[in-house]
């Protein structure tokens, strides 16, 4: 017989299978010795009483034997296959060239950027040089940005698509298997390019292709109908089908659609900056406690207030992480932020940032958020002086509109630089940002203090362009064979959801094909 129960422990009896078997003993009223096995299915920690715990849903097996569920999918070759090209190497697309190749169709992935070890000279140039090289950086290359900006797994994208599936690919190609149950899955900056490496193996081995320093450079179309693409503006290769996952800070592939007359639309984005604290802050707040037990992870906080009718809320906190350089042009200034697997440096960041509306931004050109999105990265570069260093302020002298006399020690490599965030940000959001951050403060207790710096700009919180797709067929309205997908076509928010995306994109193909 099979149980399924929620049953609370202390951190330090998490890994204790003795004090597990007693609490699932008593819970369910059964003798220890008829509990054959047990399986945790989620795993949540609970801080909002003194004493923390941590919740559980357990499966229990009562006086029978567990069979082991391995979750292995296996590829098949595809090497002679109808083709698919799929633009972008980041989860969207690489979710997407495993579901074609569960299809029976071939991928072809084209990647802008360099593969995952080529890139780690590119972001040792923009820490230590403030070098940007505008086609391998944070944001592209294999893996996309969430390869090296932390690998959060959380999603409320639980009616779009098998998160689970998500995850369990991620198990096997290398993923610690604490992410299929954890509430907040998490892999790692650290761990991540080895994963990604191991899914582009996955493709290749099935007869899959993946290539890198390959830009998209022109869509070829007949009569509404995908025939091929350019790549690095020479290059064309045949298709019927083009799955579109560049991630939403390729500029320029918004720039070809439109200058092609092919139909994207403005969109809502978020603008405002990324907030660091001592984590230990963040732990005393969450955990009611002077210091963390070593049976806690690093706590987390998510925040958001309501302001004149305007969200302004957290995004992206990471835990014992850094704040890292983001930009993917010359001459701009964007933040994000991203924690190893352990996270266990010394600070905690979190996006914050406010809602930006079509309203507050005049017009009807569809690339016109993109625009507002780049001058406010812009200035803040200008403001930071160069080498992408960035523009800051302490969180009090900032409500209270002081230049700050001096910065705390913080994560940012490049450096920060004091300046007034009120001469970069626009007017709306930082009344918006001065009257949230006193609430947040009254919320979670030490928050609200000159110890946190505020480092400008945090400006690529979602896609400011939207290209339109068809809600059954995936394709955009005008071109047969073109599938917007994921984060850079509005549709998808973080690694988990853009998988799905891609995975759905794929789906939609071989149903097409």
């Amino acid at each position: 017989m099979q149980k399924d129960i929620e049953i609370k422990i202390l951190p330090k009896d998490i890994d204790n299978r003795s004090a597990m078997m007693n609490g699932l003993s008593k819970a369910l009223n059964t003798k220890l010795e008829q509990i054959r096995y047990f399986k945790i299915l989620k795993r949540s920690i609970d801080a909002r009483s003194r004493t923390v715990v941590y919740r559980l849903q357990v499966r229990v097996f009562i006086n029978e034997d567990y069979i082991s569920e391995h979750y292995n999918l296996k590829y098949q070759k595809v090497a002679d296959a109808k083709t698919v090209i799929i633009v972008g190497a980041g989860p969207a697309g690489l979710f997407a060239a495993l579901q074609c190749i569960e299809n029976g169709l071939k991928p072809i992935v084209i990647e802008r950027g360099k593969d995952v070890k080529q890139r780690r000279r590119d972001l040792a140039a923009i820490n230590k040089q403030g070098l940007v090289n505008t086609e391998s950086n944070y944001c592209y290359g294999e893996g996309g940005a969430g390869t090296y900006s932390d690998g959060k797994l959380y999603t409320r994208s639980n009616k779009r698509g098998d998160i689970n599936k998500v995850l369990q690919i991620f198990v096997q190609h290398g993923a610690a298997e604490d992410i299929v149950i954890d509430a907040r899955p998490h892999i790692g900056t650290n761990k991540l390019p080895h994963i990604i490496t191991a899914i582009r193996q996955t493709i290749l081995n099935a007869g899959g292709e993946v290539r890198f320093d390959s830009k998209l450079t022109d869509i070829v179309t007949t009569e509404g109908k995908i025939r091929g693409v350019i790549i690095n503006h020479e290059h064309e290769l045949p298709t019927k089908s083009v799955i579109l996952a560049t991630g939403h800070s390729a500029r320029d592939i918004y720039e070809l659609l439109n200058r092609k007359n092919i139909l994207i639309e403005a969109k809502p984005f978020a603008l405002g900056v990324r907030i660091e604290h001592p984590q230990s802050m963040v732990d005393s707040a969450q955990y009611h406690c002077d210091i963390r037990s070593e049976y806690l992870p690093p706590a987390y906080y998510s925040l958001v207030e309501q302001v004149k009718g305007r969200g302004v809320f957290s995004f992206c906190m990471c835990p014992g992480g850094i704040i890292a350089p983001c930009a993917t042009g010359q001459d701009e200034i964007v933040v994000n932020g991203w924690s190893p697997s352990k996270r266990n440096n010394p600070f905690a960041n979190s996006g914050t940032v406010v809602q930006v509306t079509l309203e507050d931004v005049q017009g009807y050109d569809p690339l016109r958020m993109l625009n507002f999105q780049s001058e406010i990265e812009h200035l803040a570069f200008e403001a930071g002086g160069g080498n992408l260093v960035a523009p800051a302020q302490r969180m009090i002298d900032f409500v209270e509109n002081k230049l700050s006399i001096d910065l705390p020690r913080n994560s940012y490599l490049p450096g920060t630089k004091s300046v007034m965030l009120d001469n970069i940000l626009p007017e709306f959001v930082t009344t918006s940002l001065k009257s949230a951050l006193p609430l947040f403060g009254k919320k979670m207790k030490g928050y609200y203090t000159n110890e946190a710096i505020l480092v400008g700009v945090e400006s690529r919180t979602s896609s400011p362009v939207r290209i339109p797709r068809d809600k059954e067929t995936f394709q955009h309205p005008q071109i047969i064979g073109l599938y917007p997908c994921a984060e850079g076509a509005g549709y998808a928010g973080g690694i988990v959801s853009a998988a799905i995306d891609g995975i759905n994109c794929a789906n939609a193909v071989a149903k097409q094909l």
